[in-house]
């Protein structure tokens, strides 16, 4: 196999911000009837903000005027947005840079395929914006995970195949997407939630690309 490129999911892969979006929602959603809990939180990683919503929806059994929604949606985000006023770089998660070093170092070109609208504001803050030579993110449109469509973009605006990326991601709709765009895919986290991927890892720390070339060679 020869690799070309390395995609980083950004939320629960690059940056712990799963807990500034639960605080988010929970800030927002009662002024609607809405609840979410922890459990639900964990099923919106790696989906839009619109898709997010709408399985918020679902879990209450609610529905919504579209202009409702629009502003829910807008509110939430300007909450998201203030608490992201306090991110630094302690909140990227171990083992990630090193894994982007040494990428780099290989000579891999790197990415960020996000469905988040913020990807670029966090990168910022956590002070890595300048490690990605590409960042495609919710701010393109594209119809969200598992949908291929976001990672197809990386990979044509890196030039390259998409049998030659590679996709770290945290969540099983990004996995799925991954492998519809026919890339190998990376499963950081549970089982449960990352158990789908060619070759997964509890957590990026203490992880070399080595390691995860060898996983991947083994499973291919």
């Amino acid at each position: 196999m020869r690799l070309t490129a390395l995609i980083f999911d950004l939320d629960g892969v690059i940056a712990d911000t799963s807990d500034l979006h639960f605080q988010s929602w929970l800030q927002v959603t009662p002024e609607y009837g809405l609840l979410v809990d922890h459990a639900l939180n964990d099923r919106l990683r790696s989906r839009s903000r619109r898709a997010s919503l709408e399985i918020i929806l679902a879990e209450n059994g609610r529905e919504l005027s579209e202009s409702a929604c629009e502003d829910l949606m807008a509110r939430k985000n300007q909450v998201y947005l203030q608490l992201l006023q306090g991110m630094d770089a302690s909140a990227l998660l171990p083992g990630v840079v090193p894994l982007i070093e040494e990428a780099s170092a290989a000579g891999l070109r790197l990415a960020v395929g996000s469905a988040s609208r913020n990807a670029e504001a966090v990168l910022r803050r956590t002070g890595i914006r300048d490690r990605f030579d590409l960042v495609v993110d919710g701010n393109r449109d594209l119809p969200s995970k598992p949908a291929p469509d976001l990672f197809l973009e990386v990979a044509r605006q890196l030039a390259t195949l998409p049998d030659r990326c590679l996709v770290i991601e945290d969540a099983d709709v990004g996995i799925r997407a991954a492998q519809a765009a026919g890339m190998w895919s990376v499963g950081v986290g549970p089982v449960e939630q990352t158990g789908q991927a060619h070759v997964r890892f509890d957590s990026l720390e203490h992880v070399t690309l080595a390691d995860v070339l060898a996983a991947l060679a083994e499973a291919a």
